[in-house]
């Protein structure tokens, strides 16, 4: 899962980072509404963890923004304006949760899974081709109801391969959907994570492929 991680404290957002990584998610870092509003137009993010007071203004004003690009998209504002009136506000303006700071990071982290357990409001949640079905909100992949244990960025290509099923998904698209904005990416990076997850889905029996589209990128359609 990708979190769009808005924190204009560079100790706290280093932190917050620090343990998000630790639990496996891509995280992209912004300390001002101008630049996240930027990252937030690429629709990428699963997530948003969203501090109130920026220097360029009020993180609440990102919301709507984000929610009109990415109506998927879970938020939970994180703000040290933790009032009941402040937390009403949060709410009311389209956060899925509100976390007042300071805050342990077990329980950020225990709210992070809660909002992901939720029903979106979108009703998709699982998506399937074949006998291989994949559930957005838990990031989980099954063959004939048999998880398939695959690594975090193996899983990360197969869900934008599989939110785009039978269409060909860009390379370049696959590469946002899997490493933060910062990461340095090797040009055969990808390459060598869709061969390992052809192996996986081939040795679980799996009646889909993964297939290559020249100078384009990938896509996954059912085995022929």
């Amino acid at each position: 899962m990708r979190i769009l991680l808005i924190e204009d404290e560079a100790g706290m957002a280093t932190a917050l980072r620090t343990v998000l990584e630790r639990e496996g998610f891509v995280v992209d870092h912004f300390g001002n509404t101008a630049d996240a509003r930027e990252a937030a137009r690429s629709g990428t993010a699963d997530m948003v963890l969203l501090d109130r007071t920026l220097p360029d203004g009020d993180g609440l004003t990102l919301i709507p923004e984000i929610r009109r690009g990415n109506p998927e998209v879970s938020i939970i504002v994180i703000s040290a304006r933790g009032d009941l009136t402040d937390r009403v506000s949060g709410l009311d303006t389209g956060a899925d949760d509100y976390l007042p700071k300071p805050f342990a990071m077990e329980e950020m982290l225990a709210r992070v899974r809660a909002v992901r357990r939720r029903p979106s409001s979108v009703p998709v949640r699982q998506v399937q081709l074949g006998n291989l079905t994949y559930d957005l909100g838990n990031d989980e992949a099954t063959i004939d109801d048999t998880r398939l244990d695959l690594p975090r960025r193996e899983l990360l290509v197969l869900a934008a391969l599989m939110r785009r099923r039978g269409r060909t998904v860009a390379r370049n698209a696959l590469e946002e959907a899997v490493y933060g904005f910062d990461d340095e990416i090797q040009s055969n990076t990808l390459d060598s994570h869709i061969s390992r997850l052809r192996k996986h889905l081939l040795e679980a029996g799996g009646t889909v492929e993964i297939h290559a589209i020249r100078g384009v990128g990938y896509l996954v359609r059912q085995r022929s």
